[in-house]
């Protein structure tokens, strides 16, 4: 099974953009991909035309009333089988707090449903804070996708994921896999090098060999309401992303 995370405490990073054409790129692949909206901003929804009409047909439904999974799950155009956002989600903490219990609710509705397999794996976006929603999301997650700008604000958020994660490790009791993605690269920048060699100073093997590079289709593509291999199927950002998609399914991040 694989459950993969996007996350970034910062925003602005290509979060959304990576959850959404990584999803497609499994999608394209023939494979049958879940995906679950964890912002309550709910673009990763909206770009992929699924709606939620309230807080009950989304994740927030598994902590009021312990509702399935399953019953959540909508068909997008594309056929991703999603589980759409809404603005309600931003209530979870307030409601729910965060004790075990709460942050371990998605997990356990995994195991409870036997909800995927390895062929098909689940792409999950979160919402940029450490919050209850994303302590969900790593609790559940089998690998964390840090989707990385490359400027200096960007790296920062990453180091404080990467203590979140220890400190969150001897409570999980296992390593949760990780991988840095540098995105919005521009090789004319003596910058963007300078953050990828620090971010391979810092986490060596856990920083992708892909980077996304800066590109105009990756940006215009949310507005059109399409992923980038809809939007521009032969620009470097749908090359990027299958690429992408390419080395973690090689190195098994993905299975």
């Amino acid at each position: 099974m694989s459950i993969i995370a996007v996350f970034n405490q910062k925003g602005g990073v290509g979060k959304t953009t990576t959850a959404l054409n990584l999803a497609a790129a499994l999608q394209r692949s023939g494979r049958l991909t879940y995906a679950i909206d964890l912002d309550p901003q709910a673009h990763f929804s909206s770009i992929n035309k699924v709606t939620a009409k309230s807080g009950n047909e989304t994740v927030l439904s598994i902590f009021n009333h312990n509702r399935p999974l399953r019953e959540l799950v909508q068909s997008s155009p594309n056929e991703l089988q999603m589980i759409p956002a809404h603005i309600e989600l931003a209530k979870v903490d307030v409601l729910f707090g965060k004790g075990f219990n709460v942050v371990n609710k998605l997990n356990a509705s995994f195991q409870a449903e036997h909800f995927t397999n390895s062929a098909t794996p689940v792409i999950m976006d979160c919402c940029p804070m450490i919050g209850v929603l994303s302590l969900n999301a790593i609790f559940a997650c089998h690998g964390l996708i840090v989707p990385v700008s490359a400027d200096h604000l960007s790296a920062q958020g990453a180091f404080q994921i990467e203590k979140t994660l220890h400190a969150l490790e001897p409570v999980l009791k296992r390593r949760v896999k990780r991988r840095y993605l540098l995105t919005r690269f521009d090789g004319r920048r003596r910058m963007a090098w300078d953050i990828l060699k620090m971010l391979e100073e810092h986490f060596g093997a856990d920083v992708c060999r892909t980077r996304i590079s800066e590109n105009v289709c990756l940006a215009e593509s949310p507005a059109e309401n399409k992923t980038i291999f809809e939007h521009a199927p032969t620009s470097r950002g749908a090359v990027d992303y299958q690429a992408l998609l390419n080395e973690l399914m090689a190195d098994g991040f993905i299975e």
